[in-house]
């Protein structure tokens, strides 16, 4: 692997930092950042399928894409198992959240397609059985890349390992629907090298996945966005008076915080396809303050960077906590430094009263942020809860500046484009 010298001239950027002292100012249920309460009356988008992290179909510039008027997103998807002895309880009913909580070992790639930006109609698999190289299919980008229909899907092969792939195929329309060709050859990228992203060997709850390639607005070279933490042996990790930050008295021990160590990283093309790549070091850094960034995105708005990414309340460190949902950063440039937006870095988080009821939110240009439901209390007494696995309701937020404002909701999975391409 060359030095990051080699590809910029000079020494390499320093990692931004999400501190201790910025995470203190989240607050839930801040109206201007919470998520809108979900009904647990929802529709599903399918009884035959679990889906989760939604995809949509983007050109490098992050812009939303449809193909002869038909909208595409790509989902990570698992079959529903309503009759497998295995998931029924011992009165033979179906048991929903244990097959839920199960999804992530058997997650493929799926596609649907819709003529209104919701509605979506079930495609199938992208890859036939085998042709990918691990055991699991998670989250990554689907990338329209011309006018001839030729798509490359990043994602992440894991188990055995976690690795950035990527494999192309071509879409095809009629006035019926949409189909998917090709995705045949699944092409490996790179994985974490130990220096600058942990390896599994450094720590058994790693996080390396969910590649996001775009065009830099302001230098035009390709680079991709990616979920790790920071290299080292797990507990080795130091939090110090750079990653606590500005706080009160009384809020200096940071516990145990050394074992989470998320980051978002960032590598660079060597090539115009995609096909070569370098890691390069982190952009932003949460040490001692959460342990997943998970599906990093940006969207470029008035010359500024805004970089989004999606946090757990159970990945926080000692000390510190927040609500699962969206959280992001800004700056004028591609290497920063980022600051928090709000003050905290939270965006869009989930209410209190329903700490689960959404997750995997992507931010859209347009302003649009996507998500699926995960569980939402049920019953009369609200104790039971209603398994989702099916797209949530898009929620509209104002970006100006370094703040962030909810300012609309709208149907399940509604996903316009933004541009259509007519494939020739």
């Amino acid at each position: 692997m060359k030095s990051t010298t080699d590809t910029f001239g000079k020494a390499p950027h320093q990692p931004s930092l999400w501190t201790r002292a910025d995470a203190l100012k989240v607050h839930a249920d801040d109206p201007t950042t919470t998520q809108p309460l979900v009904s647990a009356d929802f529709p599903v988008l399918s009884d035959k399928v679990f889906i989760w992290d939604t995809m949509p179909l983007r050109d490098l510039d992050g812009n939303i894409t449809s193909v002869d008027g038909w909208s595409v997103i790509f989902t990570l998807t698992a079959d529903r198992h309503p009759n497998d002895p295995q998931y029924l309880d011992q009165n033979g009913n179906y048991d929903i959240t244990r097959d839920w909580n199960d999804r992530h070992g058997r997650a493929k790639m799926y596609y649907w397609f819709s003529r209104t930006g919701k509605d979506w109609k079930l495609g199938g698999r992208v890859m036939a059985e085998g042709v990918s190289p691990t055991a699991r299919e998670w989250a990554g980008t689907p990338i329209l890349l011309n006018e001839q229909g030729e798509i490359d899907l990043y994602y992440t092969a894991v188990t055995p390992g976690a690795t950035i792939v990527k494999v192309r195929g071509r879409v095809v329309t009629t006035e019926h629907g949409v189909s998917l060709v090709g995705f045949e050859k699944v092409k490996p990228l790179f994985e974490a090298d130990g220096k600058m992203y942990q390896t599994e060997a450094q720590n058994a709850f790693w996080g390396f996945r969910d590649p996001w390639p775009f065009r830099d607005p302001k230098d035009g070279k390709l680079y991709m966005l990616f979920e790790g933490n920071v290299a080292g042996e797990r507990g080795s990790h130091k939090v110090g008076k750079a990653e606590i930050g500005d706080v009160p008295p009384g809020h200096e021990d940071v516990g145990n915080s050394r074992y989470q160590t998320a980051c978002v990283g960032i590598a660079v093309a060597r090539d115009e396809d995609g096909d070569d790549w370098e890691m390069l070091p982190p952009l932003l850094t949460a040490v001692g303050v959460n342990d997943q960034t998970e599906r990093p995105h940006f969207v470029f708005q008035d010359g500024k960077y805004y970089l989004f990414t999606i946090s757990h309340t159970f990945t926080y460190a000692d000390g510190v906590t927040g609500p699962d949902g969206v959280y992001g950063f800004v700056a004028d440039s591609l290497f920063g430094p980022y600051v928090p937006l709000n003050g905290s870095g939270l965006v869009l988080g989930n209410p209190s009263s329903q700490p689960f009821q959404t997750y995997s939110h992507c931010v859209m240009p347009n302003g649009l942020v996507t998500s699926f439901i995960d569980s939402v209390p049920a019953g009369e007494d609200g104790k039971q809860m209603r398994i989702g696995g099916t797209e949530a309701p898009t929620v509209g937020i104002k970006i100006k500046g370094q703040q962030t404002f909810v300012v609309a909701e709208y149907d399940y999975g509604f996903i316009p484009p933004m541009l259509d391409v007519t494939l020739k």
